[in-house]
Formats: C-alpha cells, structure tokens, sequence
C-alpha cells in the first residue's frame, strides 16, 4: 500500500481539454503558458483573460477555446509547468554537486526557488497555483502538500533519509513555513530580501534538525 505521501508525488492533473497531437500545436500551447505567466506579472490573475492570452500569446481565441475552456485552466497548466521545472532543477543540482549533509541539500531546493521567483516569468504571481486556488495540483491535497511529497521522494532517492509518517509531516511543515517566509522575503524586493531569505534556510534548517533528531 502507498503512503499519502507517495500518492500526493503524482501530479495526475490534467487541465488540457485535449492534448496536443502535433509538435506545431504543442508550441503554440506553450506560447499560451509563455502569455499568461507574463501578464500573470503584468496585471494580476483577475484582470487575466483568455483574450489577452490569446492576443499576447499571438493566437486566435478559438485555438486557446481548443486547448484550455477557461484562464484557471491556463493557470493550473502554468502551475504545473512551474512545478515540473523547480522539481527539474533541483534534480539537476542534485546530479551535479555532492551534499555533504540534508541541511545543504535543503539550502539548495531553496536557491532553486529564490533563483525560479527571480528569473522565471509568472513564478513569482503563482508559483505553485496558491493564489488562485490551493488544489491546483491535486483535487484533494494542498499545493505544498504536493510539493512536499516531490522533495520527500527526491531526498529519499539521493540523500538517504529513512522513510517514516515523522519525515512526511516535518516536510508538510518545513514547506509551509519556508514558503510563507520566502514570500515575505519578496514582498518589498523584487529580487528578494538576502536577510529574509538567508532565515528563510535557518528557520527550515533548525525545524528539520529538532523533527529528524526527535524521530530518531
């Protein structure tokens, strides 16, 4: 039997109407996704359109109809765009440095998501889907809950933390808190405030040491 954990890894939501069948199609979808993280930056999710998309995007509105019904679909697409790319680039951390410890890994997963709020167009209105709906990724979990059982399987996989019900609650919860304070962190700065962020890493640092040492 899998744990919730394992289940909440698997982002089975799909929000295409029908996927593209074509290399052109698939390209002129993520035109789409490109459109809306942009004016995600630009306007905000309420102004957001399916006509703006489609004319920023450089589309006909019936092409966006034939892919997505509505913008919170566009936008779970984006999420899970989001997510696939922050989990990818961690990955690629991951292969290339060695950890000498969980705690540099962690620092690592957060340098990922700082650099994504930076440098990735529509990351920082979205990221994973919590403004416009917290069950973007999963029709039952929350987005974090989500985004916690990602980073639990990865650091199973290459740092060798034992399994346990101790190891998925004190993800769920380093997540949440991370998240929040990271947030904080980019209210005012743009880039991100380097205080914030550097006790963004202490408070998730200090939190898993107390949980992880506890579980032992």
């Amino acid at each position: 039997m899998s744990s919730p954990s394992t289940e909440l890894a698997q982002l089975e939501i799909t929000p295409l109407r029908r996927r593209p069948s074509q290399r052109r199609s698939a390209r002129r979808v993520e035109r789409m996704l490109d459109a809306c993280a942009e004016l995600l930056d630009e306007v905000g999710y309420e102004a957001l359109s399916t006509t703006r998309i489609a004319e920023r995007a450089g589309v006909a509105i019936g092409s966006v109809y034939q892919f997505f019904p509505d913008k919170r679909a566009i936008s779970r697409a984006l999420t899970v765009r989001n997510v696939e790319q922050f989990m990818a680039r961690v990955g690629r951390r991951f292969m290339g440095e060695e950890f000498h410890s969980t705690w540099e890994a962690v620092d690592a997963i957060i340098e990922v998501y700082v650099d994504m709020r930076r440098t990735v167009p529509g990351f920082g209105s979205l990221r994973f889907g919590d403004v416009v709906d917290l069950h973007l990724l999963d029709s039952v979990a929350d987005n974090n809950a989500v985004i916690a059982g990602r980073l639990r399987a990865l650091l199973l996989a290459e740092i060798g933390l034992a399994d346990s019900e101790e190891l998925d609650r004190a993800l769920i919860v380093a997540v949440e808190a991370g998240d929040a304070v990271l947030k904080l962190a980019f209210r005012h700065d743009p880039q991100g405030d380097p205080e914030i962020i550097a006790e963004a890493k202490r408070l998730v640092r200090g939190y898993l040491a107390d949980q992880l040492r506890a579980a032992v």
